[in-house]
């Protein structure tokens, strides 16, 4: 993935589970990603459609985790934000090339292999694993 969306939303989910109970203005979460709380809103929206966040809008809202930090896989969020190949696209290449007319089917064989792997890895530990490592 050649983008920050889920170190963002990581970051976000663990800050929520790290403050149980409260919810977390976009205004707090966002200086502490140090990022426009526009952004932030952006993808509190998107985990929210994706059952990770709920919010409450209006004064007194904010965020909070839709479910257990124990029940959310890394995978999940990965899933939540991916918008692209994990390694990024194939080329345009020449068709009458030898390697060219058949590079992009071995690329995606090759980008789709890694990409089971990755999901295998995050699969195997949930958020609360992640964020046992901050205090």
């Amino acid at each position: 993935m050649n983008n920050v969306r889920f170190a963002t939303a990581l970051h976000i989910l663990t800050l929520l589970h790290l403050q149980p109970g409260e919810l977390l203005p976009s205004e707090y979460i966002a200086g502490s990603i140090n990022l426009n709380p526009a952004v932030v809103r952006k993808e509190l929206s998107n985990l929210r459609n994706c059952g990770l966040v709920e919010s409450k809008e209006g004064k007194g809202g904010g965020s909070t985790l839709a479910k257990p930090a124990s029940e959310i896989l890394l995978s999940d969020i990965y899933q939540a934000v991916k918008q692209h190949a994990l390694l990024g696209k194939s080329n345009n290449p020449n068709p009458a090339c030898p390697v060219g007319k058949e590079i992009n089917t071995r690329l995606d064989e090759l980008y789709s292999e890694a990409e089971f792997f990755v999901l295998q890895k995050l699969g195997k530990k949930t958020l609360a694993d992640f964020a046992s490592q901050f205090s």
